[in-house]
C-alpha cells in the first residue's frame, strides 16, 4: 500500500495490479478488486459499519457504510450514496465519506435512524453495552435524539438457538454476520434470514438445534446484543473485567484467546486476533471450556497419607516434597519409578518432568503419550516432527490454504483440531479450491463440510490403502500435497511407516497433528522414552554427554526407557517401585483398569494434579499444580509454532509443575537447576534450537510392505468398530460448562445399509452394541461406512464407548433392541 499527497501524483510509482483512488482528498494506491471501505482503512479513515467482516464475503445488508462517489473512475458522478463494503475501487475513482461529504453523513445518519427505530433502549442490562459498535456509532455517526414516537416492536425472548447461544430478536440489525460466518465460515447453515422487510429475522430450524462446534463466534461477532451466550449472560459488564491476551489449553491449534476476568473468576473467554493461526475464530471448547479449573474438587493444599490411618491429610509444602522425595527415592531402590505426563502440560512443565525423570529418578521411563501407540511412532516422530516449524520448512496454515490437495490419515479435523478444519474449509472454498480426501470409515459431518472424497477404510486397513495411493489415479498425491496425520494412525502397526513411504514416493510433505495441547512440546523436550531434548535419540551417546554437561550432571541413563504402555504394565505386574503422575487420569488411557491396578500396585505414587481425579484418591502425595490461567508458559502448536501465554491471575495455592518438581529434587538431594517457567524457557533455549535444523540426523521408519499388514480376506459378514473422539465428549476439562455440554452430538451407532438391512433394523431404533468389554445401547443411523464397519463415538457426555465396548479396531456385534433380542450380526474376527 502506498498514499501519497494530490500534488505529487505524478512522480508516485504504481504497480501494473494496483490501481489509484481518491478518499477525502487523499490519493491511495491499493491492489484492484479491493473495497472501498478496505481503502478508506489504509489512509485512517474509519467508515461506520455493521454487516461488513474482512473474514466474511460483503453482503451491504445494513447499509451504514454509506458514501458518496462524485466520481466513479470514468468521469461521471454515481447519482445516490453507495455502500462502501460492496463497492470495488476503479482507477481515478473519487470517493468522500461522511468525514468530508455531507451527503455521506446525512445517508449514515438517516440509516442510523432507520436502525434505531424498533431497537430497543437496554443498554444498561445488555451484555455488549459498553462495548457495542451501535452505541459507538450512533454517538458519531446518528442524530442526537429520535423523530419517532410509535411503541417499538416487541418479541418474546430469548430464543433458544441452542442451548448455549440465545437470540433477542428486537435488537437484531439484520446484518447477516451470524448466518454468513455459519455458512461461509463454520459450514453450519442451520440458521438463516427469514421474512421480508420489517418482518426480517433469523430464524431456525424448529426440528434441528443449532449444532455447531463454533456458536460461539457468532455471538462475538454480533456488532449490537442480539445474541448472547447463556454463560456469560448478564454476569458481568465490560469495563469491570481485566483482559489477558492466552492460548487455549484444550487442542494442539495454538488458537489465541483473550481471557475476561473479575476478582480472580475468570468471566470469559474470546478469540484473539491471529491472522497466522486462528484468524478470529475458536471452537466453543476453547471459548466455553475453562469452568473446570475451579470445581468444587479443586486442589487447594498438598496431601500426603497418613501412616497409621492410611488417609490422605493434609500438609505443608515443605513436608510433602520432603515425604514424595523419601517415597520415591525407596521406590527407586525397589524396581525404579516411571513417569507418566499426559499432553495437558506446557513445554516448560514438560521439559521439567523430563529433567526430573533423568536427572533426580535416573531413569528414561517417561512419556506422553496417554493414548494407544506403536513401536515406530518415536522414530516417526523424530524423523518428521522434532525441530520443524515454521522457520525451518514444516507444514503451517498457510500451508494448508494454499495446497492443491491435502489427505487425512487417521484425522478428523472438525472433531480433533477445529482451527486446522475451519483453515481447510477456507482453502476449499477459496480461488484455488483445494481438494481434501480421507482415509476414513466413513464420510463423517466434517468431511462433508470440505466437500471432501471418502476413501472408503476398515479400521486396520491403513497400511494396504496407504501403499495403494502412491500410484493412484484417482487420489493424486503428489509435491502439491500436504498429508495430515492424526495421533490416532499409531494404533494401527506399519501404518506410520506407510504414510512415510508414501511422502518419501510421492513428494507430499507430512504433518502430524496430536490432539492435546501439550502433547507438541512433549516431544520437543524429551518427554519420551526414547528421545532427550531437541529430537536427540538416547542412543546417541554424545547427545547423553552434551545434554549431561549442559545439566551439571556426571551422566545419564543410556537405556531407552518404557513407553507409557510398558510403564503401567511393570507397575500393575510389580517390577516398578513408584510412580508420578502429572496429570493423566486412568479414564485416558487404553486400558483403565490395567492403570488403576497399576496405581494401585505400586509401593509409592506421587501425583500431580488440578483437581481430584482417580489418581489423587490412590496416590501417597497429592501436589497441586496450577491451570494455565495460573501460570507462565509455552504451548507449541501442531506447526511446532511458539505459543506463549502470561499468568492470568495469581493463586497461591497451586504452583506451576516446574516448581513442584524442583521442591521434590532439592528433597532428593539432586537439583534441577530450575524453579520457574522463565528459568525453564532459559534452559530450554540453551539446550538446543527449537526452529532450526535437527542435531542428528533421524532415518524415518522403513516400511516393508511384504512385512505389513496383508490385504484382508473377502468380507465374511464379521463387524469391526471404527472409533474417535468427538470434540465435546465426557473429558473432564469441560465440566462446569452443562450449557455448552448440551451442544455435543448426540451418540449413534452408523452403519452400511446392507449392514442395516442384515439386522432387520430401522433407522433410529435403538441397538445394542457389543464388544470385548460389554455393551451399550445406542439408537442405530445409515451412513456410508466401509464394508463390515461399525462406527461410534469413542466417548460422549455420560457415555463412554471405548470403556464400556472396547477401542477402535475391536471386534463387535449388535442386537436388535436389549441385549437379550433376537436380531444379531455377530463378528468372527477383526483386526486389534
Amino acid at each position: 500500500m502506498t498514499t501519497t499527497p494530490e500534488r505529487s501524483k505524478e512522480t508516485a510509482p504504481q504497480r501494473s495490479d494496483e490501481v489509484t483512488v481518491t478518499i477525502d482528498g487523499v490519493e491511495v494506491s491499493v491492489p484492484k478488486n479491493t473495497l472501498v471501505i478496505r481503502a478508506a482503512e489504509q489512509i485512517g479513515v474509519q467508515i461506520p459499519r455493521f454487516c461488513d467482516h474482512p473474514l466474511l464475503a460483503p453482503v451491504g445488508a445494513c447499509r451504514q457504510c454509506l458514501v458518496d462517489v462524485p466520481d466513479g473512475g470514468n468521469g461521471r458522478a454515481i447519482p445516490k450514496p453507495q455502500a462502501s463494503c460492496t463497492l470495488t475501487v476503479a482507477d481515478g475513482m473519487v470517493v468522500n465519506t461522511q468525514a468530508t461529504s455531507p451527503v455521506a453523513d446525512k445517508a449514515q445518519q438517516g440509516v442510523m435512524e432507520l436502525l434505531l427505530i424498533n431497537h430497543p433502549l437496554d443498554c444498561p442490562v445488555c451484555d455488549k453495552g459498553g462495548e457495542c459498535p451501535l452505541q459507538n456509532q450512533a454517538m458519531s455517526n446518528g442524530r442526537g435524539e429520535t423523530r419517532f414516537t410509535a411503541e417499538k416492536r416487541l418479541y418474546p425472548k430469548p430464543i433458544n438457538i441452542s442451548a448455549q447461544v440465545l437470540l433477542d430478536r428486537e435488537r437484531c440489525v439484520l446484518c447477516a454476520r451470524c448466518t454468513r460466518f455459519s455458512e461461509q465460515i463454520a459450514g453450519d447453515p442451520f440458521i438463516a434470514l427469514v421474512e421480508r422487510g420489517a418482518l426480517q429475522q433469523v430464524g431456525i430450524y424448529e426440528k434441528e438445534p443449532f449444532e455447531s462446534y463454533f456458536s460461539g463466534n457468532t455471538i462475538q461477532i454480533c456488532p449490537v446484543g442480539a445474541l448472547t451466550s447463556s454463560a456469560y449472560r448478564f454476569r458481568s459488564r465490560p469495563f469491570d473485567l481485566v483482559s489477558t491476551p492466552s492460548v487455549a489449553e484444550h487442542d494442539a491449534c495454538g488458537s489465541a484467546i483473550r481471557v475476561d476476568h473479575r476478582r480472580g473468576k475468570v468471566m470469559r473467554r474470546l478469540a484473539g486476533d491471529d491472522p497466522q493461526v486462528n484468524e478470529e475464530w475458536i471452537t466453543d471448547k476453547d471459548r466455553f471450556g475453562f469452568t473446570w479449573a475451579r470445581q468444587d474438587d479443586r486442589l487447594r493444599h498438598p496431601q500426603v497419607r497418613d501412616t497409621e490411618t492410611g488417609e490422605l491429610r493434609a500438609a505443608s509444602w515443605p513436608e510433602a516434597f520432603a515425604v514424595a522425595a523419601r517415597g520415591l527415592d525407596a521406590a527407586r531402590e525397589a524396581g525404579g519409578v516411571g513417569v507418566l505426563t499426559g499432553g495437558r502440560l506446557t513445554a516448560e512443565d514438560a521439559y521439567a518432568y523430563a529433567k526430573f525423570a533423568r536427572v533426580a529418578l535416573g531413569t528414561n521411563d517417561v512419556d506422553f503419550r496417554a493414548r494407544a501407540q506403536s513401536a515406530e511412532e518415536a522414530e516417526f516422530l523424530a524423523a518428521h516432527v522434532v525441530l520443524s516449524g515454521p522457520g525451518s520448512g514444516a507444514v503451517t496454515y498457510a500451508d494448508l490454504e494454499a495446497a492443491r490437495s491435502v489427505l487425512l490419515v487417521g484425522f478428523e479435523p472438525e472433531d480433533e483440531a477445529g482451527t486446522v478444519f475451519l483453515r481447510l474449509r477456507k482453502a476449499v472454498r477459496g480461488a484455488a479450491g483445494a481438494k481434501v480426501w480421507s482415509i476414513a470409515p466413513f464420510t463423517s459431518r466434517g468431511l462433508h463440510k470440505l466437500a471432501g472424497t471418502l476413501v472408503p477404510t476398515r479400521p486396520g486397513d491403513e497400511v494396504r490403502v496407504l501403499e495403494g495411493l502412491a500410484h493412484s489415479p484417482e487420489v493424486p498425491v503428489d509435491a502439491g500435497s500436504v498429508v495430515l496425520v492424526g495421533e490416532r494412525l499409531a494404533a494401527v502397526p506399519g501404518a506410520l511407516a506407510a504414510v512415510s513411504a508414501l511422502a518419501r514416493t510421492t513428494g507430499a510433505r507430512l504433518a502430524w497433528v496430536p490432539r492435546r495441547a501439550g502433547d507438541r512440546g512433549a516431544l520437543e523436550v524429551g518427554a519420551l522414552p526414547t528421545l532427550l531434548p531437541g529430537g536427540r535419540p538416547v542412543a546417541d551417546a554424545a547427545a547423553r554427554v552434551d545434554l549431561a554437561a549442559a545439566w551439571g550432571v556426571e551422566s545419564l541413563p543410556e537405556t531407552p526407557g518404557r513407553d507409557t504402555d510398558a510403564i503401567v504394565a511393570a507397575a500393575a505386574a510389580g517390577e516398578l517401585g513408584g510412580l508420578v503422575v502429572g496429570g493423566v487420569d486412568p479414564a485416558d488411557l487404553p486400558d483403565p483398569a490395567l492403570a488403576r491396578a497399576a496405581i494401585e500396585r505400586a509401593s509409592f505414587v506421587v501425583s500431580l494434579e488440578v483437581r481430584e481425579s482417580d489418581v489423587t484418591r490412590l496416590a501417597d502425595v497429592v501436589l497441586p499444580v496450577a491451570p494455565p490461567t495460573d501460570k507462565a508458559g509455552t504451548f507449541v502448536n501442531w506447526e511446532g509454532r511458539l505459543r506463549h501465554f502470561g499468568k492470568v491471575m495469581h493463586n497461591p495455592s497451586s504452583l506451576p509443575d516446574v516448581r513442584v518438581l524442583a521442591g521434590i529434587a532439592e528433597e532428593l538431594g539432586t537439583p534441577l537447576g530450575l524453579r520457574t517457567p522463565e528459568q525453564a524457557w532459559d534452559e530450554m533455549g540453551q539446550i538446543g534450537p527449537w526452529d532450526g535444523e535437527r542435531a542428528t540426523s533421524v532415518a524415518a521408519p522403513e516400511h516393508d510392505a511384504a512385512a505389513a499388514v496383508s490385504a484382508p480376506a473377502d468380507f465374511d459378514g464379521s463387524l469391526v468398530l471404527a472409533s474417535w473422539k468427538q470434540q465435546l465428549d465426557d473429558g473432564r476439562l469441560q465440566d462446569g460448562d452443562e450449557p455448552m455440554r448440551a451442544t455435543a452430538r448426540k451418540p449413534v451407532v452408523l452403519v452400511g445399509a446392507a449392514t442395516l438391512e442384515a439386522l432387520g433394523a430401522r433407522a433410529g431404533e435403538r441397538v445394542t452394541l457389543t464388544g470385548p468389554l460389554g455393551s451399550v445401547e445406542l439408537p442405530i443411523a445409515v451412513s456410508d461406512l466401509a464394508e463390515g464397519t461399525v462406527w461410534a463415538p469413542a466417548s460422549a457426555p455420560g457415555l463412554s464407548v471405548r470403556h464400556l465396548v472396547g477401542p477402535a479396531g475391536s471386534p463387535v456385534s449388535l442386537t436388535v433392541g436389549a441385549s437379550t433380542g433376537s436380531s444379531s450380526l455377530t463378528t468372527t474376527g477383526g483386526d486389534q
